[in-house]
């Protein structure tokens, strides 16, 4: 269906050192590593820390931001 962005499946508890592939790269950061995930007082996953590979800049991201297929595309593409 055209206009709804299709959704990557994840399971949360999967993410740590999955590779992902930004479909908007800035400066160069294409690439991406997930080196962290970050925990709620329930042991839920709530958010990641992803690394660019090139850059090796780290930033924090909501872990459904992931599921989004317009932004985020699993593996190195």
């Amino acid at each position: 269906m055209r206009g709804i962005p299709m959704a990557n499946q994840i399971n949360p508890n999967k993410l740590y050192l999955s590779k992902w592939t930004s479909t908007s790269p800035q400066q160069k950061e294409k690439h991406f590593l997930v080196t962290k995930l970050l925990r709620n007082e329930q042991e839920q996953v709530e958010s990641v820390v992803i690394e660019a590979l090139m850059t090796k800049k780290e930033y924090t991201i909501p872990w459904q931001h992931l599921k989004v297929s317009d932004h985020w595309l699993p593996g190195w593409k």
